[in-house]
């Protein structure tokens, strides 16, 4: 059985951070589906986070 090593700072997930603080109940597969979906002007912005490292970007 073969394996693929995966970069752990690669391995992003991108969420929409509402105007109350919380992030949105879904993730999204790319940048632009979630700035699709977001409502800046409610306040809400899209955030991109490595589960992984614990680091945001």
């Amino acid at each position: 059985m073969s394996t693929t090593w995966t970069d752990p700072r690669e391995q992003i997930e991108i969420s929409v951070m509402m105007a109350n603080g919380r992030l949105a109940p879904r993730w999204f597969a790319t940048r632009e589906e979630a700035e699709a979906w977001a409502r800046p002007e409610e306040g809400e912005r899209v955030v991109e986070s490595n589960a992984v490292c614990s680091c945001d970007r």
